[in-house]
């Protein structure tokens, strides 16, 4: 799996965004164009904004035990998989304005790297160590873009 913590990574995930437009169709799925990069946007407003409730309890217990392993593991995600709540857009989005959000993220956690992730906590999946917040930023994004088709 490519480490979204090198920059030349990181570069060729913006030039992959940079082919996208307002108007590109999904290959799968029933999110338009917009809709996936606010979705992609999520993963990182876990980490750098306070805008999701995090989980607890039962439920915290529940992402850790059977959901985690297959979002920071190194299997690829299916397509049509079920989509945790905080995740769905049903409202059209500004396409413009989420990609930008989505590269300025790209951007900062590259910039931070992979150093400042290691043991820390994650939202909804306790502490992850380098290798798994890589997994869970690359292989979403990797996703998507692929849903996308570049």
């Amino acid at each position: 799996m490519k480490n979204v913590f090198d920059k030349a990574v990181a570069n060729e995930l913006v030039d992959r965004l940079s082919n996208l437009n307002s108007t590109t169709q999904v290959l799968w799925g029933k999110m338009n164009v917009g809709q996936v990069m606010a979705h992609c946007c999520v993963t990182y407003e876990y980490v750098y904004e306070t805008s999701h409730k995090k989980p607890g309890g039962l439920k915290k217990f529940l992402l850790t035990s059977f959901v985690k392993k297959g979002v920071v593991g190194d299997k690829p995600y299916s397509k049509n998989l079920r989509t945790a709540p905080d995740f769905l857009m049903r409202e059209d989005k500004d396409f413009e304005a989420e990609r930008k959000r989505l590269i300025d993220y790209i951007n900062k956690t590259q910039e931070l790297g992979e150093e400042y992730f290691d043991g820390k906590e994650s939202h909804s999946f306790g502490t992850l160590n380098k290798k798994e917040w890589n997994a869970m930023f690359y292989k979403h994004l990797d996703h998507h873009l692929g849903q996308l088709g570049v």
